[in-house]
């Protein structure tokens, strides 16, 4: 495990058009990978989800024994004991792969990003890690987003911002009403105790989605980037 964490996660990066200014790094569900959450996202936009100004990067999860599939090996962020949102949290292999992505933040602020140019989200799991990386490590990431996404009632990421005093990325989360998979209301659940913890959280709720992503979706959540990490960085003296 030591060598697994430490090695650098594989990723399928969209380069902005442009001059890069910043950074969006995607997490794909569980069992996928980073090639499979572009080439879905790719296949509802009919192209790819492309910025002038910002690289979008698309990592894959590190293969591991996930519980909730009998042990079977799987792309997943983090183990679960089961998919539900009343049982404790995997913390140990959250807390191993909190590093391996602290990697890929760091190698983006080496290439001359700002901390505040990045923003971190993701598909189901992958919203999952993005919400304990940004709120448990990274507070001065430019935003978070969850889609599909929920936190178990006794998370790791409530309990560090109970003791949290500074400024919090903002929280842009869509759920669908019919999601068999991720309750809705495990997602509205998430928000409201985000919303309590001081966290800006919109939730965007689509009537009759099951665990998927559609294309307003994805709209709504370009928009909600590209106003999160506009072109031009205001100059600072």
């Amino acid at each position: 495990l030591g060598m697994a964490a430490s090695a650098a996660l594989q990723r399928s990066v969209v380069s902005p058009a442009g001059r890069h200014t910043a950074s969006l790094i995607f997490l794909h569900g569980s069992g996928d990978t980073g090639q499979g959450a572009r080439a879905w996202i790719k296949q509802i936009l009919k192209q790819d989800m492309e910025f002038q100004h910002i690289k979008v990067i698309y990592p894959t999860a590190p293969a591991r024994p996930y519980t909730p599939m009998k042990g079977a090996f799987s792309n997943v962020w983090f183990d679960r004991y089961k998919i539900c949102n009343d049982c404790p949290e995997h913390i140990e292999s959250i807390d191993s792969v909190c590093k391996g992505l602290t990697d890929l933040i760091n190698d983006e602020v080496k290439s001359g990003i700002a901390k505040n140019r990045i923003l971190i989200g993701g598909f189901s799991m992958g919203g999952g890690m993005a919400m304990h990386l940004a709120y448990r490590f990274h507070q001065d990431l430019a935003g978070v987003f969850a889609l599909s996404s929920f936190l178990n009632k006794d998370s790791a990421v409530y309990q560090a911002l109970k003791r949290n005093e500074s400024a919090l990325p903002e929280l842009f989360q869509c759920h669908g009403t019919a999601d068999e998979l991720v309750l809705y209301s495990w997602g509205e659940e998430t928000n409201k105790m985000l919303k309590s913890l001081g966290v800006s959280a919109s939730l965007h709720t689509f009537p009759n989605l099951n665990h998927e992503l559609n294309r307003t979706e994805i709209e709504k959540l370009k928009s909600w980037i590209v106003k999160k990490l506009p072109a031009e960085a205001p100059k600072t003296n």
